[in-house]
């Protein structure tokens, strides 16, 4: 009897146990992986979070997780051939900032023969016009909010002798537009989009992309671009700095963006998705969209739930519940509340002219081109954008000999960036080469090469980038290559290029003849903007020091860049397509 019994409440208990671990197993969350472009994915994470805590489907419970990457980057990925060492986790959703960028993407699959990885219908979550961003001041003088400009007006501008003086202001000087990069960010590359338009005065189509006259007409207007940026972020620090100094109105007169963030910008936010170490501080003179006459593009953020090997049925169930959830009444409020149009494209109690945005416009919004047209107007920019002036400065203390856990140094990897980085320069770009460390009796700064067209010289500089060496006890001289080398360029300044120099260090100033950080930010900061030589720092590891760097890019209008070693390839070659 006892035996019986206690057989039976072993197979009770073994019953129990395996039924419990059915349901734990059964219990085991879906997770869904988005894929979003950077300015909403910062909110798309926190809906997420909430719809995590209680949403189910298929009666398991569920987990979306965001991973922002910028629209480009997200496109050029997929269409290679996703690669989760290089390109992050596997992507099932994917919510880019525009439509654009899908039809690039099909372009590009059709192109290698690769089957087609979206879905026929690609929904809408939110919606946001791309706008000319002006400080309010240079706007009204302009006729705002009466009137608006186009890209025509911005160009006719710039090609005014007179400046900001044919409208009563010389103390604005020339024109200066600010716009992003359109290999990697939507508002740069609807503004190049639409420069096409306005040169047709229509839908761009092939044929018009061989005509002299919109080419002139796009160069004309990249001519004015003080310098370019991933993302629109950059330009934003940089006026809030000067507004700061109360100068904003010297620093930049337009900037290329969509209409949510000059919102955010006039909030004091600079971007949900950049840190910011000051937020919260509104600018004392705020910014104002200007909507096209001729129509702009918009950014319409679809939702396209990829055709992938790794999607299965239950991901989708998953992905349209989330769909849902984002379509729903009060998340489409939410977004609202943050100054986006909804799925629909109507505006909120957000977009009103207090707050810079006029709920009347955009008069027409544009549809895109075609794909193959998409392709070639993007292509294009490398030949039609404002040239460069650079001096790229690589640091070459003993520090850059560390060894990593492939086995290179680091500055075998920076060796190796570099020779692939230059030969993205154009032909007629400018470039030149330094080196820094400290060494006994001599200038902690070499010139391996001197400034000069790049296609003349790209042998001399590859020669130069692979003799790259860490000099033994050499330290990181960052301040006095600093000041060496904008000196250097700012003594024969060229007005129609961007002037800029590059510096790239994996460590922080060790340099016992020059420790005053706070002389060379002063000096940096006292450059005139017609004589501007602008800084851009990259900083290698995680011994670069961030701080100063931000510091410098912030003082010199420039931007800071942060590298990992296995990311320092990519670094590289965003920062010289930035020029």
């Amino acid at each position: 009897m006892r035996k019986a019994w206690r057989a039976s409440t072993l197979t009770a208990l073994f019953a129990v146990l395996v039924l419990g671990g059915l349901l734990a197993f059964d219990r085991t969350c879906l997770e869904l992986t988005m894929l979003s472009s950077n300015e909403k994915s910062a909110m798309l994470a926190q809906l997420a979070n909430e719809w995590n805590r209680g949403a189910t489907v298929d009666g398991r419970c569920v987990q979306v997780r965001v991973v922002r990457k910028p629209s480009g980057d997200a496109e050029r990925a997929l269409a290679r051939g996703w690669d989760e060492s290089a390109d992050g986790p596997r992507p099932d959703v994917w919510t880019p900032a525009a439509s654009s960028w899908t039809l690039l993407l099909r372009q590009h699959l059709a192109a290698r023969n690769v089957p087609d990885v979206l879905p026929p219908r690609l929904p809408s979550v939110i919606q946001s016009p791309l706008v000319i961003a002006m400080p309010k001041p240079m706007a009204q003088a302009l006729g705002w909010p009466d009137r608006s400009i186009g890209w025509s007006d911005l160009l006719a501008l710039s090609r005014e002798p007179q400046g900001w003086g044919r409208h009563g202001h010389p103390e604005w000087g020339a024109l200066r537009l600010g716009k992003t990069n359109p290999t990697v960010s939507t508002s740069g590359l609807h503004a190049l989009i639409a420069a096409y338009f306005e040169a047709t005065g229509r839908l761009p189509a092939e044929t018009d992309l061989s005509d002299p006259k919109v080419a002139d007409f796009v160069r004309g207007l990249e001519s004015s671009v003080v310098h370019y940026s991933e993302t629109v972020a950059t330009f934003f620090l940089n006026l809030r700095e000067a507004d700061r100094r109360g100068s904003a109105l010297s620093y930049v007169s337009a900037i290329a963006v969509e209409e949510k963030e000059v919102w955010d910008y006039n909030r004091g936010v600079i971007s949900s998705d950049v840190a910011d170490p000051t937020p919260g501080l509104p600018p004392r003179v705020p910014l104002v969209a200007m909507y096209p006459p001729l129509g702009t593009l918009v950014a319409d953020h679809p939702y396209a739930v990829l055709d992938v090997p790794w999607m299965t049925e239950e991901k989708r169930r998953v992905a349209a519940a989330f769909l849902r959830f984002l379509e729903s009444a009060p998340t489409q409020e939410r977004f609202a509340s943050a100054a986006f149009r909804d799925h629909l494209g109507q505006p909120g109690a957000e977009i009103s002219e207090a707050n810079g945005l006029l709920a009347r416009e955009p008069s027409l919004a544009l549809r895109p081109p075609a794909p193959r047209v998409i392709d070639r107007i993007q292509r294009s920019w490398s030949d039609l954008r404002k040239r460069a002036r650079v001096i790229i400065a690589i640091d070459e203390s003993e520090a850059m000999g560390e060894r990593l856990p492939s086995g290179e140094t680091k500055l075998e990897l920076v060796r190796r960036a570099a020779l692939e980085a230059v030969g993205q320069l154009a032909v007629d770009d400018e470039v030149g080469l330094w080196s820094f460390a400290t060494r006994a009796g001599t200038a902690p700064y070499r010139e391996l090469v001197a400034v000069g067209r790049a296609g003349a010289q790209l042998g001399p500089l590859r020669g130069a980038i692979e003799q790259l060496s860490p000099v033994p006890g050499g330290r990181t001289a960052l301040y006095a290559t600093t000041r060496a080398a904008v000196r250097t360029l700012g003594s024969s300044i060229d007005p129609t290029r961007v002037n800029a120099v590059v510096v790239l260090t994996g460590g922080r100033n060790e340099d016992p003849g020059d420790q005053d950080r706070t002389a060379l930010l002063d000096f940096l900061q006292s450059q005139r903007e017609d004589s501007l030589v602008r800084v851009f720092t990259i900083g290698y590891g995680d011994k670069a020091d961030e701080e100063t760097l931000r510091l410098i890019a912030r003082a010199s209008r420039g931007a800071w860049y942060e590298a990992t070693p296995g990311a320092i390839a990519s670094v590289l070659r965003l920062v010289i397509s930035d020029f």
